[in-house]
Parts: C-alpha cells; structure tokens; sequence
C-alpha cells in the first residue's frame, strides 16, 4: 500500500508541475476581447460617399440585391429578401452603414459592398463552427450534464486522484 500512496503523489506532482500557469494557461469561457469587425478595411470605406451613381457602378442586378438583402440580415439588420432596394431596405443599409462608422446614405460603393461581402463571409464562417460545436450532443451519465474540460486542470487533478484513490482502495 505505501507504494501506491507513493505513485499517488508522484502522479499528483507530475500533474501539478505539468499544468500552464500565469499567461500560458488556457481560460475556460467566452472571451471578452472584442471581435474585429473588419481585418483590414480599405480606408476609403470609411470616407468616400456612397451615392446613386456609386452603386449603379456596382453592377447590382436582381441576384446580387437579393445576396446583399441575406448578407444584412444574416449580420442582424433584417431585411425583406426581394431583389429590390426599397425604402426599408435603404433603411437597413443606413443602419449598417452607421454601426460600421461609414458615411451614412443607404447607398453602397465598392468599398463598402466589398466590406459587406467580407463581414458577413467571416460571420457565416464563425456561426458554421458555432452551430457545429452546439449540434453536438452532450453526453449524458444519468440525470447529469458532462463537459469535455469542464473544471480545467483542478477537475483533471481531482479525477486522476480519485482513480488512484480507487485504486488503492480496491474499487477497480
């Protein structure tokens, strides 16, 4: 028995001196850095007007209206998905506009629908790797929740020490 108790508290230790500590070690939970919304906009978006003129250089036929209308709303400015630039529409493009600190008209310019591509390509990609890790299913041990990592290194400790404590009781 006095050798199990020994290769419990090498375990312990090896544990213990093995495990991240100050900077290096992981935090569970959400991060509270906030999220860059654009990774490197061309300033001109944050200056040039968009007017009339500046869209109708885009080329936006029906198709491209209805892929700017789901960008928005996927983004969270909802909007009726239809191919036309109505006012409602102009008023969601407004809105996104002034969030974003961009010169407020409810017109876009290149730099500004290229921006709008760019924001919302990131956000779908970030809600796909959301959604996958939600549609996992949680596993389940009777009425109890259980979480890969839940508890950090104080939870891997307190379960390597009751396997061994286990052990050295004979409960295998």
């Amino acid at each position: 028995m006095g050798m199990r108790v020994g290769i419990l508290a090498l375990s312990v230790m090896a544990i213990l001196l093995g495990a991240p500590v100050g900077q290096d070690a992981a935090i569970a939970g959400p991060t509270l850095t906030p999220r860059a919304v654009t990774a490197s906009a061309d300033p001109a978006t944050f200056t040039d007007e968009a007017t009339r003129q500046t869209e109708a250089r885009i080329g936006l036929d029906k198709r491209k209206r209805r892929d700017v209308q789901r960008r928005l709303t996927r983004l969270g400015f909802d909007t009726k998905v239809n191919g036309r630039f109505d006012e409602k529409t102009r008023a969601v493009i407004l809105r996104w506009q002034a969030t974003r600190d961009y010169p407020a008209t409810g017109f876009l310019n290149a730099a500004q629908h290229q921006a709008l591509l760019t924001e919302s390509a990131s956000s779908a990609q970030a809600s796909v790797s959301d959604k996958a890790s939600e549609a996992r299913p949680a596993r389940r041990r009777g009425n109890a929740r259980h979480h890969r990592n839940a508890g950090g290194p104080i939870a891997v400790i307190g379960g390597v020490v009751g396997g061994v404590v286990g052990g050295v009781f004979g409960r295998r």
